[in-house]
């Protein structure tokens, strides 16, 4: 076959999708070779060096997240996502134990200094025969801008990646330049996708492929050791920098 790049309109930009030419003349895409199913995300605890991550239990884990959750007074953590905020514990417990009957892989996340839950990290949309994944996250406040939060979404690509074999990492998100920093490449915009909250929704499309992994699991994991923050815990180098190093 015959290699060829066959044009894309995206967001008004025009992108280049490599694909291959068959007997035909027609562009099909690469070949996966060996391929198989790939398993579903076990309920399975990941230990990092600032959190652990765990499957949510409501008995061990609402009450801290509840508390957690609390110091966003305004309500901007729930802006984007379709529940919350909460009135009161018991609501949040009746909505958290309906996300387990979701078709959910739910986890909690601890962070180790303080030894309490702080957010939650749930993988979605799972298609084992695709070999695609995507992460959805609500992370309070104490969560929100911290080594352990990146920690957190690390750490569930990695499973993604390297335990499970998944070839493909997407995030759906409002959070652009969130999605950036973490190394995710911008898809396009689904316009009008949902309604939430009696909103309309346009949600942006982000994606991590395995052919990328390796070099951002390698900026990951540089920028996680110690050494990269001083005594109060700034970072010496970003992640964006150490991504252009691996390149």
């Amino acid at each position: 076959m015959h290699r060829a790049a066959e044009g894309n309109w995206v967001t008004g930009e025009k992108t280049r999708m490599i694909s291959e030419l068959n007997h035909l003349g027609q562009p099909v895409g690469f070949e996966v070779p060996n391929w198989s199913k790939r398993p579903l995300p076990p309920k399975e605890p990941i230990q990092g060096r600032y959190c652990q991550i765990v499957p949510l239990d409501p008995n061990l884990h609402a009450a801290d997240l509840h508390h957690a959750n609390s110091e966003d007074k305004d309500g901007r953590m729930w802006s984007y996502i379709p529940t919350g905020p909460f009135p009161d514990f018991a609501t949040y417990l009746v909505t958290m134990k309906g996300w387990l009957q979701q078709d959910w892989c739910l986890y909690a996340i601890i962070d180790q200094t303080k030894g309490t839950a702080s957010g939650v990290a749930f993988y979605m949309s799972v298609e084992p025969g695709a070999g695609t994944i995507e992460i959805g996250v609500m992370y309070s406040p104490r969560l929100q801008r911290t080594t352990a939060g990146t920690e957190a979404m690390y750490l569930l690509m990695r499973r993604a990646f390297e335990e499970l074999g998944y070839r493909r990492y997407v995030w759906k998100t409002v959070s652009i330049q969130a999605a950036e920093r973490l190394g995710f490449q911008f898809e396009g915009t689904f316009r009008q996708a949902e309604v939430q909250k009696g909103r309309n929704r346009d949600t942006a499309w982000f994606s991590i492929l395995d052919r990328e992994w390796p070099s951002l699991a390698a900026a990951f994991v540089r920028w996680l050791k110690p050494e990269n923050f001083d005594r109060n815990g700034q970072q010496r180098r970003s992640l964006a920098q150490l991504r252009d190093q691996e390149k």
